[in-house]
């Protein structure tokens, strides 16, 4: 009877790890902390209000307030990313029930990725240059404010390749 059950031990073990690998993911992304009277406080409260765990210090500032809305106004949903993304997703699948002696077929893939791949690219370029404005707006607090407020936002290692894009 037990060999009929369609999930065997190997197939049980791999959906547990998979479903708690993705518990200590999201608690490496809402993890980043700056330093305020030698206490840590969390810059993200929630994946939705990035730097929000600040704004009790910056907005005692004017200007350090205007860079962190103008930071939170950068992380919201952009619906170019989103059509892009689709677009994208859509022309694999596309590729994917097309007939397989279609000429078409590859292209179909081949645009998908590549539309896929600019909006990756695109969307990473300008999270990295809207950082800046959080980094501004502690450095404008730190100049004319106690007490200090310490942050890195690289903190985690990773590296960002940054280029400037004007529409």
């Amino acid at each position: 009877m037990l060999s009929s059950f369609p999930m065997t031990l190997c197939h049980l073990v791999l959906f547990i790890t998979l479903l708690f690998s993705g518990v200590t993911l999201a608690a490496d992304t809402c993890s980043r902390v700056a330093i305020i009277n030698y206490q840590e406080v969390l810059v993200d409260t929630s994946s939705t209000q990035k730097g929000e765990g600040l704004r009790f210090h910056l907005e005692k500032d004017e200007l350090a307030r205007k860079f962190l809305d103008e930071y939170q106004k950068g992380t919201e949903m952009r619906w170019q990313n989103a059509l892009l993304g689709t677009l994208g997703t859509g022309l694999i699948i596309t590729g994917i029930f097309t007939n397989s002696s279609s000429n078409n077929r590859k292209a179909f893939f081949i645009s998908g990725g590549a539309f896929i791949a600019i909006n990756f690219f695109v969307a990473r370029t300008l999270e990295a240059a809207n950082e800046k404005n959080l980094v501004r707006a502690i450095e404008e607090y730190n100049k004319r404010n106690l007490p200090r407020i310490y942050f890195s936002p690289d903190q985690d290692g990773e590296v960002y390749i940054e280029k400037s894009w004007s529409f």
